[in-house]
């Protein structure tokens, strides 16, 4: 299947799994998983980034 990628706040985000989350489980686990997982990772991997760059900048 071909994938999309879409660029999101973390608000608006989290407004799409407020909305998922009304619906029935069975159809939507899946794909609310999916994009948690790849919040999750973007975030820590910014994180990780913001905070290299401040110990750069305390050198």
């Amino acid at each position: 299947m071909k994938e999309l990628k879409f660029t999101l706040t973390l608000d608006e985000t989290n407004l799409i799994l407020k909305s998922l989350g009304r619906m029935p489980y069975g159809e939507v686990f899946g794909l609310v998983s999916k994009i948690q997982q790849q919040a999750n990772s973007q975030l820590m991997n910014s994180e990780k980034l913001a905070a290299g760059t401040e110990n750069e900048n305390h050198q």
